[in-house]
């Protein structure tokens, strides 16, 4: 009897969303069947560290192209510079100096924290103008000016508060 995992593959595979090529079954514990990519088939990629990829970059080539392998596999002083270039990039994508070369990604970083900072700025500037309520009363500087005068006249915490900085003879803080 089939499980269910093993159906779906099936039925993935005969609908040519899972190619044979690229599915392996494997049993585990229980026999189910497991689905997992086979690895042997090669993919390019350039990289510093690696210099040669498994694979070259270009894999079909067009009747030029084979035309110019065939030239390779003569004298190759007969080759022009732009004919071994043309040779180079059916291998190899980028040279060493195309991989080297700083990138201008730092501009796409910068205008996008550019453009965070300056919506978040909108954002706060019409939430102060329409969301906040005014402020109260109480914030004003001559409303903050009575309320000192008022602490000064009550000796609000004469010992080491407000009231022990003031000189109540002079009518002046104390220095």
């Amino acid at each position: 009897m089939l499980s269910v995992p093993s159906l779906r593959v099936g039925l993935l595979a005969r609908k040519g969303i899972l190619g044979a090529a690229s599915i392996r079954a494997a049993h585990g514990h229980g026999g189910h069947v497991v689905a997992q990519e086979d690895f042997s088939v090669s993919h390019y990629y350039d990289r510093r560290i690696q210099p040669f990829p498994d694979v070259p970059y270009c894999k079909e080539l067009d009747s030029a192209q084979k035309a110019l392998k065939e030239k390779e596999k003569g004298s190759w002083t007969q080759l022009t510079d732009e004919e071994k270039v043309a040779l180079y990039r059916l291998k190899f994508h980028q040279t060493f100096a195309e991989m080297n070369r700083r990138s201008s990604e730092w501009k796409t970083v910068v205008g996008g924290v550019a453009f965070v900072l300056g919506l978040t700025g909108l954002l706060m500037w019409w939430q102060h103008v329409y969301v906040y309520p005014p402020k109260p009363h109480t914030m004003e500087d001559d409303w903050k000016a009575m309320q000192l005068k008022r602490m000064l006249d009550l000796r609000m915490n004469p010992v080491e508060g407000l009231s022990s900085k003031w000189d109540y003879e002079k009518n002046e803080w104390k220095k």
